[in-house]
């Protein structure tokens, strides 16, 4: 696959990207690939397209349907699995902040919910140090809350929201 300069544009940003977001930039970059892929791809196709060893499209085709943003797919005639991205970026989305949840914000709240009720008993912690772990909890909990509420309103009903954030504010008064 010939990418143009602004497909090479984007993908070497998403790599970039994805180093920031904690990603291997190899994933991002067949992520951003895929995502922007007019049919899916074989991972042949993949690795001399992004000029990456083969091994290493392979297990970043591995990360990235762990996430469950890329899914296996054939192709009438071609016996080689190829691959495709989750092209809805509201569904996109939605998938990468739960697994997100998931993987870091869930083991977060459980050592925190740990270490509120280890700060119970004595002399664990003085209670400058108690009452600042019971705000990161609250914090935490209440966000966790606030993201169940919404994780399941669909794509339409979250631009909207997105779309309104201006009216809220004026309506709490900000």
């Amino acid at each position: 696959m010939k990418l143009t300069p602004t497909a090479q544009k984007f993908i070497l940003h998403w790599g970039e990207m994805g180093t920031r977001w904690g990603i291997n930039r190899t994933v991002a970059q067949v992520h951003a690939l895929l995502f922007i892929a007019p049919k899916p791809l074989h991972a042949e196709e993949i690795s001399e397209t992004l000029a990456v060893a083969r091994s290493n499209v392979s297990t970043s085709l591995r990360e990235l349907q762990g996430w469950g943003i890329v899914k296996v797919t054939h192709v009438l005639g071609d016996r080689r699995d190829h691959f495709e991205s989750m092209k809805d970026v509201w569904e996109l989305f939605q998938v990468v902040i739960a697994e997100r949840k998931r993987r870091e914000i869930d083991p977060t709240l459980l050592v925190l919910r740990e270490c509120v009720a280890e700060a119970e008993k004595p002399g664990n912690i003085d209670a400058h140090g108690k009452e600042r772990l019971k705000e990161l909890l609250n914090f935490f909990e209440t966000m966790t809350g606030f993201y169940e509420q919404i994780r399941g309103v669909p794509a339409s009903g979250l631009l909207k929201l997105a779309k309104a954030a201006d009216r809220v504010k004026k309506l709490i008064g900000l």
